[in-house]
C-alpha cells in the first residue's frame, strides 16, 4: 500500500431523492495530504455539483460499484443511514461513519451486529457543552429550509391560504410559531424574523430563550413553552415549525390532533423533526416529491432530509464538521481514535458484534454495553 494507512470509501447514497455526498473534493485533499487513500463511487458527488473528475483531481481514485468500493475500503464515510440493499457488503471490522439512526431501523442494526462491523454515528457524537456538532449544521439547513417550505406551501398556487410571510404595508403582518430554540429553531427563526414577521418561539428552557434572545431580533417573542401559551400561539398562527426531537419511547404529544382545532384553515405546520407521531401527533415523514398532506384542515410538510434540497450547501458544511473526527479515526486507528476522545465514543453504536448505544438497547429491547465496556478501558 506504499504507507498508506487507511482506505476510505465514499459511495453513492441510494435514499430516494437524497444529493448529498459525505465529502467534497476539497475533503479528499485533506484526507489524501494525512496519507490515506480515498475511493468515490461513480456519480457520487454530482447530487451536490462535484464532478468524478474533481474527486480525481484531489487524488481519489473512482471505482465503479458499491461492491467494490466496499470491499476495498476500511472506513465507508457517508451520509445517511443503510439501507438493506447495503447490508451484504458489510463485514467484521469495517467501520460505518454516517448518521445510522439505529434506533428507528431495527434491521439496520442487526445487520451491523450480525456482520461485526463498527458503527459510529454522527447524530450521537458530543462536544464538551454537551451540543451535538455533527448534528448542528443539518440542523441549521433544516431551520432555514422549513422557512423556505413555509414560503412555498403558504403560496395559493400550491395549496396554501395565498400570504406572502413578510410585512407588507396595509395588510396583517403574518405569524410564525417555532417550537424550540435550538440550533434549528433559532436558524428558522433568523428567517423569518428577517422577512418583517410577528415570530415566537416556545421552549422550555430558560438558558436556551436567554441564548435565542441575543441573536434574534425583537420581533421575535419568546414564551415558554407550556400548555396555555402553545394553545395560545395555535390560535393565531399562520404557520407553526416544530423543531424539537421527540424521544422515541413516549407516547403522548406536544400538539394532539384534537388541538389541529384550534388552528385557522388552512394554517400550515411544518415539522422539521419528522418524528412520526412523536411532538406533534399527526406527524408522517414524507419525501421531496410529495411532500404535503392535509388533516383536519391544516396542511403538514414533514420532509424527512429537507437539507438535500439544498445538497451543496449542506454537503460542504457537513464535510466541514465531520472531517476532523475522521481524520482521528484514520490517523490513529478506530480503536485508539474512540479510547482517546469520549465525545467520538459516544457515537459509538455498534463494536465487534455489541450494541454500544443505550437508547437503541432501551428501544428495541436488545442488550447492550458500555462504549467502554466494548473497548476494554
Amino acid at each position: 500500500l506504499g504507507g498508506v494507512k487507511m482506505i476510505i470509501g465514499i459511495p453513492k447514497e441510494i435514499k430516494k431523492l437524497e444529493y448529498r455526498v459525505a465529502c467534497t473534493p476539497s475533503g479528499v485533499k485533506e484526507i489524501v495530504a494525512h496519507g490515506h487513500k480515498v475511493l468515490v463511487e461513480k456519480g457520487a458527488g454530482v447530487g451536490s455539483g462535484f464532478s468524478d473528475r474533481e474527486y480525481e483531481e484531489q487524488g481519489a481514485e473512482i471505482v465503479d460499484s458499491p461492491e467494490e468500493l466496499y470491499k476495498r475500503s476500511d472506513l465507508i464515510y457517508k451520509v445517511k443511514e443503510l439501507f438493506p440493499e447495503e447490508f451484504k457488503y458489510l463485514r467484521e471490522n469495517l467501520i460505518i461513519f454516517t448518521y445510522i439512526h439505529s434506533n428507528a431501523h431495527r434491521e439496520q442494526t442487526d445487520a451491523l451486529l450480525e456482520s461485526k462491523a463498527i458503527g459510529i454515528a454522527y447524530e450521537d457524537v458530543t462536544d464538551e457543552n454537551g451540543e451535538f456538532p455533527l448534528l448542528k449544521p443539518m440542523s441549521v439547513i433544516a431551520g432555514k429550509g422549513g422557512f423556505i417550505a413555509a414560503l412555498n406551501f403558504t403560496q395559493r398556487i400550491h395549496g396554501g391560504n395565498g400570504i406572502l410571510l413578510s410585512r407588507i404595508d396595509g395588510v396583517r403582518t403574518p405569524e410564525i410559531t417555532i417550537i424550540g430554540a435550538g440550533n434549528s429553531g433559532v436558524a428558522a427563526a433568523e428567517l423569518a424574523a428577517a422577512f418583517g414577521n410577528k415570530v415566537t418561539i416556545l421552549d422550555i428552557s430558560a438558558d436556551k430563550l436567554e441564548k435565542a434572545r441575543k441573536s434574534l431580533p425583537s420581533n421575535v417573542e419568546l414564551l415558554y413553552s407550556n400548555k396555555a401559551n402553545l394553545e395560545m400561539c395555535l390560535k393565531r398562527t399562520d404557520v407553526l415549525i416544530n423543531c424539537i426531537l421527540w424521544p422515541k419511547w413516549r407516547k403522548d404529544h406536544l400538539v394532539t390532533r384534537d388541538m389541529l382545532k384550534l388552528m385557522k384553515k388552512g394554517a400550515l405546520i411544518v415539522d422539521v423533526a419528522c418524528d412520526d407521531a412523536g411532538a406533534i401527533e399527526t406527524t408522517r415523514s414524507t419525501s421531496h416529491d410529495d411532500p404535503i398532506y392535509v388533516v383536519d384542515g391544516v396542511t403538514h410538510y414533514c420532509v424527512d432530509n429537507i437539507p438535500s434540497a439544498f445538497s451543496q450547501t449542506a454537503t460542504t458544511t457537513l464535510c466541514n464538521a465531520t472531517l476532523p473526527y475522521l481524520l482521528e479515526i484514520a490517523d490513529k486507528g478506530v480503536k485508539q481514535a474512540l479510547i482517546d476522545n469520549k465525545y467520538l465514543r459516544r457515537g459509538l453504536t455498534t463494536y465487534e458484534g455489541k450494541l454500544t448505544l443505550e437508547e437503541t438497547g432501551r428501544k428495541q429491547n436488545r442488550p447492550y454495553v458500555t462504549p467502554e465496556e466494548a473497548l476494554g478501558i
